[in-house]
């Protein structure tokens, strides 16, 4: 009898070594009926796509178990008040085939897919935009134009349609396949520890809206979460009105855009859209340029009543991306910012799915 109890009490040690442990499941999800592991799966956070040696990860780890631990009076914040900001060109997604997503799209619609709903102006400002172009708040005026009479249903459906045509900036990658992978996972991870996630971009609001829901981050961040650059809407057939005040919407009508426009969501209107539409500040931001500072700093001021980082991505990778940062010069200059510094070469193991490749030009003149 004294035989049989220890054989029985190896056996269940060695279930209990050799289980895997329980699935938890996402906000919201149901339990499933049978336990599945993904194969491979990483045994520590931010460790599939990121570098094992990586600060930046490390800090990130840090900050999240200090302030989801109930116990720890000092640092803890409330899932509610758990906002994070995500810059979305350059931080989530590539803004190298040669340019952003946005003016990759401006450039085709203009030149290929609707050269007939277009200005000559508009086709020759199209034409002009070289490797290395800014994307400032004149061309987004032109963006503006472009799609003067579209529905907003209607620029959505572009943008989708869009995505899927292929860059020549890398081999075997669709526009919409160009979010880095670590920060997916990072995305997932925040999520996971009840993080609301908020996506803040140069873009225009309607075409990152259609991007991030066709993204690999799409369970994470809704419709209403997506702050963006934003063009005039108005009911068709009022757009030339000062308002729509007066106008009562009816079943069928439809909101299309005017050819306006109204901001782009860069600098300081990145923090006053924050302030506007989310109400306040948020705990962790994430950027990749200057244009996001003012979002940074909105996060980390020191009137935030909880602990808050900053992070910033440094494209210094010119191997498996476009990148051209200097690393030493960005890093230092972002320190003393108070920003955490990201490097694409460094910190991240994996940018994008293993199939894409960079090309070996980036830039294929018409």
């Amino acid at each position: 009898m004294k035989i049989f109890k220890k054989t029985m009490v190896f056996i269940l040690a060695a279930v209990m070594v050799f289980t895997e442990p329980a699935v938890v499941c996402e906000a919201g999800a149901a339990a499933p009926n049978t336990i599945s592991f993904e194969k491979g799966a990483a045994k520590t956070a931010l460790s599939t796509y990121w570098a094992s040696d990586s600060k930046p990860a490390k800090k990130l780890r840090k900050y999240v178990k200090k302030v989801t631990n109930k116990k720890d009076k000092e640092n803890y914040i409330p899932p509610k008040d758990r906002i994070a900001v995500f810059d979305m060109d350059g931080t989530l997604t590539c803004e190298t085939y040669f340019t952003y997503y946005d003016t990759m799209m401006f450039i085709e619609y203009c030149l290929t897919d609707h050269p007939e709903k277009v200005s000559e102006a508009l086709k020759k400002e199209a034409r002009s935009i070289q490797p290395g172009y800014s994307a400032g708040e004149e061309l987004a005026r032109n963006f503006a134009k472009a799609y003067a009479g579209m529905t907003v249903s209607e620029l959505y459906d572009y943008a989708v349609k869009f995505g899927k045509k292929k860059t020549d900036s890398f081999s075997n990658m669709r526009y919409i396949d160009g979010f880095y992978q670590p920060m997916v996972e990072l995305v997932k991870y925040l999520y996971k520890n009840d993080f609301t996630i908020y996506v803040v971009s140069g873009t225009e609001r309607t075409t990152t809206r259609a991007i991030i829901a066709n993204s690999p981050i799409k369970n994470y961040v809704t419709p209403n979460h997506v702050i963006g650059t934003e063009f005039e809407v108005k009911v068709k057939g009022n757009e030339t009105t000062s308002s729509n005040m007066d106008y009562k919407y009816a079943d069928g009508d439809e909101l299309v855009f005017t050819g306006g426009f109204i901001q782009k969501n860069l600098n300081a209107n990145k923090s006053i859209y924050i302030e506007r539409e989310i109400g306040q500040r948020p705990v962790l931001a994430f950027g990749n340029s200057g244009s996001d500072t003012s979002m940074m700093n909105y996060a980390i001021d020191d009137r935030n009543p909880y602990p808050s980082m900053a992070f910033m991505i440094i494209a210094d990778d010119d191997v498996r991306e476009w990148g051209t940062a200097n690393w030493s010069e960005k890093s230092a200059e972002y320190k003393a910012m108070g920003y955490v510094p990201i490097s694409m070469k460094n910190d991240f193991a994996q940018i994008y799915k293993k199939k894409i490749k960079k090309a070996k030009v980036q830039y294929k003149a018409a």
